[in-house]
């Protein structure tokens, strides 16, 4: 039996995590969970019904709506006042990162964005296996994460990482000669940039085959979330960025590839449902039988294969430079599109002005960082420092578009 601590617990992991738990009570036992504390109700109801000993919530203002909510749903599930245990309630910005910390032998961090990364470094602090579906924690502190972390401390959850940590089971480190992640190419795959210009959010919000969050959807609308996976796979496996490919599949069947020295390919497929890569996170290195529906050998299917258009989506690319300059550049990659999502969701800013914006930023970091930004070993305080920078600059970028575009009717991003 394994103690597992749910970080992120109402979003899409969480709660697909959750399921994955329910169905195999051998194995999984939740012991705590985070959120942020915009869906108490929700966060009630699944810690009375898992039974959980305590409760994250990043916002203070929201614990006593939680105690109520533990209330109402006592009451809803039929216990007479005195008959259930609330749960010890942990509360403000640094609630998830203390509850990393709790007594447990695994931590999912399914948290969206960058404050993932405190608790990534808590949990590899405490010793504690890390099943890591927040990407962001490596974006924004690679370096960071890779000092704190053991060997096989950290199992990936996102599907491509986790395909391509089962494949390279098949060979030694040393017969690896690159990766292959795979892309569905979102909901505007095949389009030139200059069918993007009107796109709206309800459109990006339309992924073809995934259900995620608001971000990772409009960032996999974009291409921007396979360029932070690209970043991922470097600190993940140690592949220099040269030996990172990015091929667009339709289907999501295959969900990555390795290639091997002698000419072989290994590719983990199987339906789009991330509950088996959690499964396998949070089971790892073992698998849990039936996580998740396998392919039907006995209906006839095709799967594609496509080259990534990077003159319509040149999000990519863009990451593998801010990788390829490392210090805190990925950082500054990541916060600055959360900023641009944030702004294109509230009607502030054209689709392509996300990656735009998010182009003149990271070049105006290189230039104010200067040539040996990352030379020197990266601490906490330079990421916070160079996050902070790019969501200022990222917001006056945007503002100053916004007042261009209402003088001259017209936008200068698309």
């Amino acid at each position: 039996m394994r103690e597992v601590v749910l970080l992120g617990s109402t979003g899409s992991i969480g709660t697909q995590a959750i399921d994955v738990v329910r169905r195999n009570p051998d194995r999984f036992r939740v012991v705590g969970l985070s959120a942020g504390g915009g869906q108490v109700d929700l966060l009630a109801r699944q810690a009375l019904s898992l039974g959980v000993e305590v409760v994250a919530v990043a916002r203070a203002t929201a614990v006593q709506d939680l105690q109520l909510a533990f209330y109402a749903e006592a009451k809803r599930q039929g216990y007479s006042q005195g008959e259930f245990r609330v749960p010890k309630i942990l509360a403000g910005p640094d609630a998830a990162t203390e509850l990393a910390t709790w007594p447990c032998d695994i931590v999912l961090n399914g948290i969206t964005g960058s404050v993932g990364l405190a608790p990534t470094l808590a949990t590899l602090g405490a010793g504690r296996i890390l099943a890591l579906a927040n990407k962001e924690s490596l974006i924004a502190g690679g370096p960071l994460v890779r000092a704190a972390a053991k060997p096989g401390q950290i199992v990936p959850v996102d599907s491509e990482h986790s395909a391509l940590a089962q494949c390279l089971r098949g060979g030694r480190e040393q017969e690896v000669r690159r990766l292959v992640l795979t892309a569905s190419g979102g909901p505007f795959r095949g389009r030139a940039r200059e069918e993007l210009t009107d796109v709206t959010p309800e459109q990006a919000l339309a992924h073809p085959t995934w259900s995620m969050g608001p971000v990772v959807t409009i960032n996999s609308a974009t291409l921007v979330n396979k360029g932070l996976e690209v970043i991922e796979a470097h600190e993940l496996f140690h592949l220099p960025y040269d030996r990172i490919d990015v091929v667009v599949h339709p289907q999501s069947i295959v969900h990555s590839m390795v290639e091997f020295t002698d000419g072989s390919t290994l590719a983990q497929a199987s339906p789009p449902d991330m509950r088996l890569p959690i499964a396998l996170a949070l089971g790892w290195p073992d698998r849990v039988p039936d996580a998740a529906p396998s392919c039907d050998w006995s209906k006839a299917s095709t799967w594609e294969f496509q080259p990534l258009d990077e003159a319509a989506f040149p999000s990519v690319a863009l990451a593998r430079a801010a990788g390829e300059r490392g210090g805190a550049a990925p950082a500054v990659y990541n916060a600055a599109n959360e900023e641009c999502v944030a702004a294109f969701v509230a009607g502030r800013l054209s689709f392509l002005g996300i990656v735009d914006t998010l182009s003149v930023i990271v070049e105006e970091y290189a230039r104010h960082a200067g040539p040996g930004a990352g030379a020197s070993p990266l601490t906490l305080a330079e990421v916070l420092e160079a996050e902070s920078w790019a969501r200022a600059r990222a917001a006056r970028t945007i503002e100053a578009h916004a007042a261009t575009t209402d003088r001259e009717g017209s936008s200068v991003w698309t």
